[in-house]
Order: C-alpha cells, then sequence, then structure tokens
C-alpha cells in the first residue's frame, strides 16, 4: 500500500522522516512479529527503545501523537543531581539522580546538558538555621556528586558568596538586607524534547522500528493492535514483549495501575524582566522546606519560571493547560526575592506538564515519590511509570531487563550507561565546530551536517523566529521524523511557547514540510 514517498534523498543513519515511516508499517504488515513492542514516544518509551535495540532485540516504537508529545517536552529543562530527594531522606533515589545526571553530562548527551549555576538568595529576614541548614545540603550534594563518580568532574563544587556576587549573577533580586548567596550547580538541558528526538534517533540507527502517529487499540502480553492515526488502517504487531511507556496514559492500558497524576507549570519571561539573569535564581516556597521555585535563564533570551506541584482532580488532558492561579503562584514566589515585582503582562508563555506519579495512598502530590516502577499485569504487560527525566536510562534497563525475563529473551547486557546519543561529541571536538554555538548546542556534532543540508538555499540560514533558522526547520522534517506543523514548531524547536513567534515562523514551516 502506498503512504508517503518511498525514499528520501536526504536519509542518514538514525534519520526519521515521513518515508521511512512508510518502509516501517510496509515492512511490519509484511513481518509483523518483534521482540519488543514499546509503546509511548517519552523519554521514558525512547530510551526503552534504545536500551533494547542496542541489545540486537528487534524493536516497534509506537506513539499516538508525536516523539515528546506528552510531558517529556514540559519539564524544567534540568537534569537534577537529586538534591531534593536528600531532604526527605530518599537517599537511594538522590543517588542514583546523581550518577544518571553524570552520565548524561560526561557520555550519553554532553552536546545537550552542560552546568547552570544556581543562586540562592541569604537576606536578612531568611533567618540563620534555614542558611546553615541550606548550606549543609548543598554540602551533602556535593559528597553525593562525587560518590556517584560518573561525570563527577563536569560540575564545580558549590560554595557561599558575596553579595555583590549574588547580584551580578541574578540582577533583580532585591539588594536591600542582602546578605550574600549560596552558589550551586546542576545540570541543564538545551531542550528536553530534543533529548527524546536524539534517544529515538539512536535507538533507529540500532534498528527500530519509529512509529509516530501510530497509536495503540488494543494491547496484551504478546500482540498489540496498532491505528496509522494518519490513514485510519489498522496493523497487527505480534511481540515476544510489550512494554506499556505512555506515562499519565498508562492506566488506559493497564487498567491495574494506579497513578495520581500532579501539574507542574511553568512561566515564560523575557530574560529583561529578571536583569538577565547568568545564573538560575532559586527562590524558597514559604512555608516549604523542601520546595523552591526556578527562574531558569534559557539561550534564547528568555527565562522559564516553575514550577508548580498541584493534584490532577480532572481527565488526563493531551495537552494540559497553565492556568491561572498556578501562574499568580509562581510570580508571587519570585517577587519576595525581588526588586521589582513581576507583573502578569510581563508573561509571554506558559507551559505545563503533568507527573506520572503513583498511587501511594494519602497525601499531597508534592509528597509521592519520585521512584519509578515497572509493573507486570496478569496480561503480561510490562507498565514502566514513576520516576523522572533525569532517570530515564535507569528506569529504561529496568524495563527492558524485566521484559528479557519474562519473555525469555536471549541478549546481551545493557550498553546504554556507555553509548552516546546521535551528536554527542567530546567538549574539544564541540569547540572545534566551524556552526555557530547555538547550532552546537542543539545538534552537537551534526550542527555543520544542518547547515550542508541548506546549502542549496542560503535564505534557509536567516532566522525565521525566536533565532531559529530555516535550516533547522528543514533538517527537522528530513532527519527528525516532523510531520506537521506542530511538530516542527512546538517540539523539533520551541518556537511555539510564544505565540507571535509561532505565527511568525509558520509559513517557514510549511514551505519546510512542502520541500
Amino acid at each position: 500500500m502506498t503512504r508517503s514517498p518511498a525514499h528520501s534523498p536526504a536519509d542518514r543513519p538514525g534519520s526519521l522522516n515521513a518515508a521511512r515511516r512508510a518502509r516501517s508499517l510496509d515492512l511490519l504488515g509484511d513481518r509483523p512479529t518483534v521482540d519488543v513492542l514499546v509503546v509511548g514516544g517519552g523519554v521514558t518509551g525512547t530510551g526503552i527503545a534504545l536500551d533494547a535495540a542496542s541489545r540486537g532485540l528487534s524493536v516497534v516504537l509506537a506513539e499516538k501523537h508525536d516523539l515528546a508529545f506528552g510531558t517529556s517536552r514540559w519539564s524544567s529543562k534540568l537534569v537534577h543531581g537529586g538534591l531534593r530527594y536528600l531532604a526527605t531522606g530518599d537517599v537511594g533515589i538522590a543517588y542514583e539522580s546523581a550518577r544518571e545526571r553524570g552520565l548524561l553530562m560526561s557520555r550519553t548527551a554532553p552536546h545537550l546538558v552542560r552546568a547552570l549555576p544556581m543562586v540562592l538568595p541569604v537576606h536578612r529576614d531568611t533567618g540563620r538555621l534555614r542558611a546553615a541548614t541550606t548550606r549543609t545540603g548543598f554540602l551533602l550534594g556535593d559528597a553525593l556528586r562525587l560518590s556517584a563518580g560518573a561525570g563527577a568532574r563536569n560540575l564545580p563544587a558549590s560554595r557561599s558568596i558575596s553579595a555583590a556576587l549574588t547580584l551580578a549573577l541574578a540582577p533583580a533580586l532585591r539588594p536591600a538586607g542582602l546578605r550574600g548567596g549560596q552558589l550551586s550547580y546542576d545540570g541543564q538541558l538545551t531542550d528536553d524534547a530534543r533529548l527524546v528526538v536524539a534517544l529515538a534517533r539512536t535507538a533507529a540507527a540500532h534498528g527500530a522500528h519509529v512509529l509516530t502517529r501510530c497509536g495503540a487499540v488494543e494491547l496484551d502480553g504478546r500482540a498489540a493492535v496498532l491505528r496509522d492515526e494518519l490513514s485510519g488502517e489498522k496493523l497487527e504487531i505480534r511481540a515476544r514483549c510489550v512494554i506499556n511507556a505512555t506515562g499519565v496514559w498508562a492506566d488506559t492500558l493497564a487498567p491495574g495501575v494506579r497513578l495520581r497524576p500532579s501539574r507542574g507549570t511553568h512561566v515564560v519571561l523575557p530574560a529583561s524582566a529578571l536583569g538577565h539573569p547568568t545564573a538560575a535564581l532559586t527562590v524558597p516556597v514559604p512555608g516549604e522546606s523542601n520546595r523552591f521555585v526556578f527562574a531558569l535563564p534559557q539561550s534564547d533570551g528568555r527565562v522559564y519560571a516553575g514550577l508548580t506541584d498541584e493534584p490532577l482532580d480532572t481527565p488526563v488532558p493531551d495537552v494540559p493547560e497553565a492556568p491561572g492561579e498556578d501562574i499568580d503562584f509562581l510570580l508571587g514566589v519570585l517577587s519576595r526575592a525581588l526588586a521589582t515585582p513581576l507583573r502578569r503582562e510581563q508573561v509571554i508563555g506558559a507551559f505545563a506538564g503533568l507527573r506520572p506519579l503513583l498511587d501511594s495512598g494519602g497525601g499531597r502530590s508534592a509528597d509521592l515519590s519520585r521512584r519509578h516502577a515497572v509493573l507486570t499485569a496478569p496480561s503480561g504487560v510490562i507498565t514502566a511509570v514513576g520516576g523522572k527525566l533525569t532517570t530515564y536510562r535507569a528506569m529504561a534497563e529496568d524495563a527492558v531487563d524485566a521484559g528479557m525475563a519474562q519473555a525469555g529473551l536471549a541478549a546481551g547486557p545493557c550498553r546504554t550507561q556507555a553509548l552516546p546519543l546521535i551528536g554527542a561529541a567530546s567538549p574539544g571536538r564541540l569547540a572545534a565546530s566551524s556552526a555557530p554555538a547555538r547550532l552546537v548546542a542543539r545538534y552537537g556534532s551534526e550542527a555543520e551536517a544542518v547547515l550542508a543540508d541548506a546549502a542549496d538555499d542560503p535564505a534557509l540560514l536567516e532566522p525565521v523566529a525566536a533565532g531559529v533558522t530555516g535550516a533547522e526547520l528543514r533538517w527537522a522534517v528530513r532527519h527528525e521524523g516532523a510531520l506537521d506543523e506542530s511538530d516542527v514548531l512546538d517540539r523539533r524547536t520551541r518556537i511555539g511557547l510564544v505565540s507571535e513567534d509561532r505565527e511568525r515562523a509558520l509559513p517557514a514551516a510549511r514551505a519546510a514540510l512542502e520541500a
């Protein structure tokens, strides 16, 4: 059956595009049996697909919408080292977070993760006990990073800093009564959705079939019926192992799983509203011992401020909205530390994501564990749920191990601890690239290829909105699996976070899809 062009002259190893999707659908229609079927194209699902494919197993990844369509694109873009979990005594998840952060920064995706300075201001009204407790926490975080080993040298140690340096890093702070600050470091992702795309493409380079716009209609431990959301046609896949990695929608495919999703909201501000900070600002939430609001500077002249932790008491939507009360809460907490309070009219965008937390009974969603779980239903479907973006790799390893044991699959051990993603390279190699630094930070070793791919049209090298060029839009379609305007503007790039930018870039996105 004809679904789209049968070939693409632009294919590279790991390229995802409409032509490759069509070939996969045709091939699976003829030989629909694989070792592992993964349902869900977020960071967990793509991580599982890569883990399984890199062990030599045959893999299909099916995603109803697009890569990183759900929670995985709505994070704070932080690769947390687990410091907050020390405060609750959860040393295990804190250690796992520090270890996985180190792997991302040193081996897996050093092109996408970099050290982010974070400053917590200490005013006279902070209280000496809280200041001392915070300093102790940062020292424990340093010890945790060193004990975790992997990538331990990628982040400087925390330290106390003067009021002058605190203001230099975060100029919008209220100078009156400022005694200094606590400076620490964490990992910052260039873009969480780009991490997901890199995982999916690396899985594809190892032979995985990556099928976006392909939802699971029926599912059990040995088979699934998939529906091509573009054509409406159905495809039955037989699999030796079926893994449900659909996040906050996991209980729709595995009814025995009990979830309590919580909403995390961020606002998008122009960097000028906070004096163009060069460090993230950390402000404690009043009355809470281990909750903070962060103002996180981005490379595009914006700041993401977040986040909330509110229970979701409505049906799970495809795309959650950021409610006004969440926005007011974030602005209010941040303004407590600023010389000039933030105003609603300064907010140029907002987004919200839903955490797929396991329901462990009573208590607030903010207090629920961020541990992941791998559960096996009576039908044989394995569900990987819970966890957090930083620890996706460990979660994927556990899920594949469980699937192999259940299905009796023979394959090698997990390889992802030492497996670099597409685009990963050493700092020296990245620094030597002739491509603009902005492109290197988003595409790593492929940055020069992004430019070369647009060599036939110099106009593609001009920005269309938010600094993003037409060359990047074309690359998204040719190599990153973008099938429509939203894929291009809302996930392969983040132009869509600001509605005016989205409108400005829409013609260029359409042109890229038609090229």
